[in-house]
């Protein structure tokens, strides 16, 4: 089963949106994400939809963060991408007769809602902001290294 992707691609897309401070075009931001600038435009157009991103027509449009990120979180871009089901496990099968697939069903399900609920209350924890700072952090690292080797 294939993973969705677009959380991991819209907080990359955001962060280089925030490094540039100018709007970014969905080819450019396709270049950065390696993805075509079709699949850029329709999952920016869900963040556009929740406020988070503005976009603009023409020779000096391009998308633009339209929220500020200190105070966008990774539960509101889960929600904004559509809540997409968050583990690639699952029951083998949802309807069954089976007594056995049942208490394995009621078992499994139990644990993967605790788990879910989990890892979305984290997400409201976690800002792009504190992602961006993370990456300015691992800038700096490898600033530091590189000029210690060129000495």
């Amino acid at each position: 089963m294939k993973r969705d992707s677009r959380l991991s691609s819209v907080l990359h897309a955001l962060i280089h949106m925030a490094e540039r401070d100018a709007a970014m075009t969905s080819t450019e931001l396709g270049t950065c994400l390696g993805a075509n600038a079709v699949v850029v435009r329709r999952t920016m157009g869900l963040l556009r939809t929740a406020k988070i991103v503005t976009s603009d027509r023409g020779h000096t449009g391009g998308w633009r963060i339209a929220s500020d990120l200190s105070t966008v979180t990774l539960r509101q871009l889960h929600e904004a991408l559509g809540e997409p089901i968050v583990f690639a496990v699952g029951n083998r099968n949802e309807r069954t007769k089976c007594l056995v697939e049942q208490s394995v069903n009621a078992a499994l399900d139990g644990a993967f809602a605790e788990a879910e609920a989990l890892l979305l209350k984290r997400f409201e924890n976690i800002t792009v902001a504190d992602l961006a700072a993370g990456v300015a952090k691992r800038q700096t690292k490898r600033r530091a290294r590189h000029k210690s080797r060129t000495r």
